[in-house]
C-alpha cells in the first residue's frame, strides 16, 4: 500500500469516527461535583477524595445508630471487601459458599465490592441463603450471558467492544423487587452497610455508592440504579460500554460516565478519615471488629511474557501496579483503628511459580 494510499485510510477513517462518535450529555463541572445528585435519588454516593463526602458518610453512620445498647457494642462486627479479578470471582464466591458449609460464617456489618466482587457483594450481604445464585452465577453463566460482541469496527468507533445488555439481565434476575426490599430492611432496620465502588472516569476519582440507602428508596427508578451500578462496576473500560448517569446541578442536565471501579483501586474497606470522623461524633463503636480481605487474584509475581505492543504493556505495567499497593492500605488504616485484618488470595505453590 502507498504512503498516499494510507494517509487517505487514516482520513476516512478519523472521519469515519468522527462523524459516528456517541451522543451524550456535558459532564458535571468538576466544580460542581460536590452539588451533583440524580434526581429523586440525592445522597446515595460518596467521592472518598471529598471531605464533604466523608462528612456525609459520618452523618449516615451516625443516623443509623439510633440504639445501641451494651450487648451490641460488646458483641463482635464483622467486615467482608471484595476485591476485582474476573473469572477469578469465582474463588471468592467458592470461598464464601464454603464458609457457610463449614457453619462459622459471621453476618457482616459491611461488605464492599468492585468489579466481579461487586456482583458477589449483594448476595454475600444477604448470606448464605443466596450461597445458590453464587454458585449459579460462577459455575452456569457463560461470556454469552455476560456480553454480546460488537466487533472491531464497531467496537472501536462504539464506546466499548462488547455491549453488556445480557450482564444487566443477569443482574436484573436476581436483583429483583423482593431482593431489593430484604436490602433495604437490613439497612434501614440493622444498620448493615452495602457498599459498591465504581470510576467516575470524566473526573478519574473513584466512586462509593451507599446501596441500601438507595434500596431505602424503594422506588423503580432506585431498583434500576442498584442494578446499574453493578453493571457500572464490573464494566471494564474499553472491553464493555460504560455505564452512563444522569444528574443534575442548579436545575441543569449533566451525566458522569461510570466504568469497572477496579480501574483506580481493586478492593477496598472504609474511608481512613472517616475513623477520625466517627471519633469526633463521639460514634460508640464495637470493641471487636474483624476485617476479612478476599482478593480474587494470585499476589505472587507473576511470570508473563508480554507483547512488544502498546496495549499490552501499558496492560502489563498497569496490573503491576495494583497488585498489592490497596492491601498495605487498607492493613494500615486497620492497625492504626484496631481492626482485626484477615486475607484471603489465591495462593500457588513454589513448583507453580519458581519466584517465590
Amino acid at each position: 500500500m502507498s504512503p498516499l494510499i494510507r494517509l487517505i485510510f487514516v482520513l476516512l477513517m478519523l472521519a469515519l469516527a468522527g462523524c459516528s462518535s456517541l451522543q451524550r450529555k456535558a459532564a458535571v463541572p468538576s466544580q460542581q461535583m460536590g452539588q451533583a445528585q440524580i434526581a429523586g435519588l440525592s445522597g446515595v454516593r460518596y467521592m472518598v477524595a471529598s471531605q464533604s463526602s466523608i462528612d456525609q458518610m459520618a452523618e449516615d453512620v451516625q443516623a443509623g445508630f439510633k440504639v445501641r445498647s451494651e450487648a451490641t457494642l460488646n458483641g463482635s462486627a464483622n467486615y467482608l471487601s471484595l476485591s476485582g479479578g474476573g473469572d477469578d470471582g469465582a474463588y471468592g464466591a467458592g470461598l464464601l459458599i464454603g464458609w457457610s458449609d463449614r457453619g462459622d460464617r459471621p453476618q457482616f456489618n459491611l461488605v464492599t465490592g468492585i468489579s466481579t466482587g461487586a456482583l458477589i457483594a449483594p448476595f454475600a450481604f444477604m448470606g448464605k441463603e443466596y450461597d445458590p445464585a453464587l454458585r449459579h452465577v460462577y459455575t452456569q453463566v457463560g461470556p454469552k450471558d455476560i456480553f454480546i460482541e460488537r466487533g472491531l469496527i464497531s467496537g472501536i468507533l462504539g464506546d466499548g467492544l462488547s455491549d453488556t445488555a445480557p450482564l444487566y439481565q443477569l443482574i436484573s434476575q436476581f436483583v429483583d423487587e423482593e431482593f431489593f426490599k430484604k436490602v433495604a430492611y437490613e439497612y434501614t432496620t440493622k444498620n448493615r452497610w452495602l457498599l459498591i465502588g465504581t470510576t467516575n472516569l470524566d473526573a478519574g476519582v473513584p466512586v462509593v455508592w451507599n446501596m441500601g440507602k438507595i434500596a431505602s428508596l424503594g422506588t423503580p427508578e432506585a431498583l434500576d440504579l442498584f442494578r446499574r451500578i453493578m453493571l457500572a462496576s464490573a464494566s471494564i473500560p474499553g472491553a464493555f460500554s460504560p455505564v452512563m448517569f444522569d444528574f443534575e446541578v442548579a436545575g441543569q442536565s449533566f451525566q458522569e460516565m461510570h466504568v469497572d471501579g477496579g480501574a483506580i483501586t481493586q478492593v477496598f474497606l472504609y474511608p481512613s478519615a472517616l475513623s477520625q470522623r466517627a471519633a469526633e461524633l463521639n460514634l460508640k463503636l464495637q470493641k471487636q471488629r474483624n476485617a476479612y480481605i478476599i482478593r480474587n487474584s494470585r499476589l505472587d509475581p507473576e511470570w508473563r511474557e508480554t507483547e512488544r505492543g502498546t496495549l499490552s504493556i501499558i496492560q502489563r505495567a498497569i496490573s503491576s501496579m495494583i497488585q498489592t499497593g490497596d492491601l498495605y492500605r487498607i492493613y494500615h488504616t486497620t492497625q492504626l483503628d484496631g481492626v482485626s485484618f484477615n486475607l484471603a488470595f489465591i495462593q500457588v505453590s513454589r513448583k507453580e511459580n519458581p519466584l517465590l
